[in-house]
């Protein structure tokens, strides 16, 4: 099934969903051994390897991290070709003083907003959805 394309359909059904958890930005110059089954997403730069996981299983795992995250779904299937999204939601957020971090996957946005604005970035977000 194709994702939407349509800006204004998109946003009609966008209904952001706070997932439940607290989320955590990793990064090594190596994968961790096991980290991959654990990861939310890994993404590689030249400077080294990015993993989102669960708080807890950064801890649990004595793994360093300094910015503790909500992850707030778009539950809309849009598609990566959709142009416009990304430049509505982050606008609504910055208006709202809240930073965001999004990772695209292939049926969805996920954002990673700081865990003690998520509240006020669900509101935010409700006010663009239709």
């Amino acid at each position: 099934m194709a994702g939407k394309t349509n800006l204004e359909e998109i946003l009609k059904m966008l209904r952001p969903e706070l997932q439940v958890g607290e989320y955590v930005f990793c990064c090594f110059t190596e994968m961790p051994n096991n980290s991959v089954a654990e990861a939310i997403m890994w993404f590689r730069e030249s400077e080294g390897i990015t993993l989102i996981v669960a708080k807890e299983i950064a801890d649990k795992n004595g793994w360093p991290y300094s910015f503790v995250a909500a992850l707030i779904t778009l539950t809309v299937h849009s598609s990566l070709e959709a142009v416009g999204l990304t430049a509505v939601f982050s606008t609504a957020l910055a208006n709202s003083g809240i930073s965001c971090n999004v990772v695209a996957g292939f049926y969805h946005d996920h954002l990673f907003v700081p865990i003690t604005d998520a509240e006020r970035a669900m509101k935010a977000l409700q006010k663009i959805s239709g």
